[in-house]
């Protein structure tokens, strides 16, 4: 049995269909007497401060010209209405899908697939390696309110470890979470990619167009219509074969055509702000927000933190002569 990131089922089901309610919080809290546990993590994220942040947080073109461009805040309002269409067909708890989509990202750096590839490889130095998913774990675990945290449930904490990488959900609405990521990401992305000239409407493969769709809409309801009715059918969240397989080939082609593109100008340039402003904060604790004792990792959650429009600011200030010396 496979993964439903990389496979089409999880290798850890509940006895359960859907969670009706939560096995509890780290730190217990009374009920809240209006909302459910879900509902509550819900909106803990939502009036969170990362959440506040992603609308200036790169998908994956930086800077692009053009208001119609995805950030990290339409992605995932964008996959959180995909993982709620699922659930609700499927009888699911709506609200937990709602609740791990809606924190999935938290973690993500500036400058989107770039900037963690950046920190990645500033961090190989020192032994360790940057991974979003682990990381948006520790924004709502340890960063968001003053170092208190959101004391989410157990299991919208679950669905944000495992979106992605080599963990697995542990409820159907996580699972549901983890493929809903890859339909919105890899639909919207190529649609982006066609706006910004990268590639065109002809370079697309036509193997997974053909099973999918041409238009991101039809693809996009391909994809739901078929994950609801091949789990009714399983009786466990899951794509049919083909449409799962042409889902990754679309994927695997916008990683090599796409997201690689490490000879842009544009990706080179946010690669060594990244690593530049990681360099300097690690040799200047004074300088950066006290988060851990630990020195890599409180620089990690400092530069992780930025948004793309402080980070490119910072740059300048740090790094840039002031244009008022050449005056």
């Amino acid at each position: 049995m496979s993964d439903p990131g990389h496979g089409q089922t999880s290798r850890l089901r509940p006895a359960p269909w859907a969670v009706e309610q939560s096995a509890g919080r780290p730190r217990p809290e009374p009920s809240d007497g209006v909302r459910n546990d879900f509902q509550r993590d819900r909106d803990r994220i939502i009036h969170a401060k990362a959440f506040r942040r992603l609308m200036h947080k790169t998908q994956v073109f930086i800077a692009p010209d053009g208001d119609h461009f995805r950030t990290r805040l339409t992605h995932t309002l964008e996959m959180m209405q995909i993982s709620r269409t699922i659930a609700r067909a499927l009888d699911l708890n709506e609200d937990l899908a709602e609740a791990i989509a809606l924190g999935h990202d938290l973690g993500h750096t500036p400058f989107g697939h770039t900037g963690e590839e950046a920190l990645s490889r500033v961090l190989a130095a020192h032994g360790r390696v940057f991974r979003h998913n682990e990381h948006s774990l520790r924004v709502v675990d340890h960063l968001e309110r003053g170092g208190e945290g959101l004391n989410l449930t157990f299991e919208v904490r679950d669905g944000i470890r495992n979106h992605t990488g080599q963990g697995y959900p542990s409820t159907r609405e996580g699972e549901i979470v983890r493929v809903a990521d890859r339909i919105a990401y890899v639909n919207h992305d190529v649609d982006d990619a066609l706006r910004a000239g990268i590639i065109a409407r002809e370079d697309l493969p036509t193997g997974p167009l053909s099973v999918l769709g041409e238009k991101m809409s039809v693809r996009i309801d391909t994809l739901v219509r078929d994950m609801i009715s091949t789990s009714e059918r399983k009786g466990e969240i899951s794509l049919s074969d083909e449409v799962y397989e042409a889902l990754m080939e679309l994927r695997a082609w916008l990683f090599r055509n796409v997201y690689h593109d490490s000879s842009s100008l544009e990706t080179r340039k946010a690669s060594g702000v990244v690593a530049a402003l990681f360099e300097y904060y690690l040799e200047r604790p004074e300088e950066r927000a006290a988060s851990d004792r630990d020195p890599i990792t409180e620089t990690v959650d400092f530069v992780a933190g930025m948004t793309d429009r402080y980070a490119l600011a910072t740059y300048r200030r740090l790094f840039l002569p002031r244009g008022e010396i050449f005056a």
